[in-house]
């Protein structure tokens, strides 16, 4: 028997749930959205935005930073004219197309921080 507070139909269920399959390739994981984050405040260079991320290696942003580009959400910018070569990694314009999930991801986090913190 099926609950009284159903959300969606079948059909609305399984388009909702491969859209959020898209997106959780795209931006999921640990470490995919803090980068986005860290991008769009300003923390354009390797070494910056790993310092300002607590705990991701070398390794690990290197490969995000290239499944991020290959998305189209970080443009690596290879400064050739500088010396030593400065390479950067900034945000593209459809890294705005995120805004709206961090705002609504970060507000829900909060709240929920607040009313799990509460209990104890």
């Amino acid at each position: 028997m099926k609950s009284q507070n159903v959300l969606y139909t079948e059909v609305e269920c399984a388009r909702n749930l491969a859209a959020v399959e898209d997106a959780l390739y795209v931006l999921g994981g640990k470490w995919k959205l803090r980068i986005v984050i860290a991008l769009v405040s300003g923390h354009h260079r390797f070494n910056e935005i790993q310092r300002t991320i607590d705990g991701i290696s070398a390794r690990l942003l290197s490969s995000e930073l290239k499944s991020l580009e290959m998305n189209g959400l970080v443009k690596r910018v290879v400064h050739a004219d500088k010396t030593p070569v400065v390479v950067e990694y900034l945000p593209t314009a459809y890294t705005k197309t995120v805004k709206e999930v961090v705002a609504v991801l970060g507000s829900w986090g909060r709240r929920h921080k607040e009313r799990i913190t509460k209990k104890e």
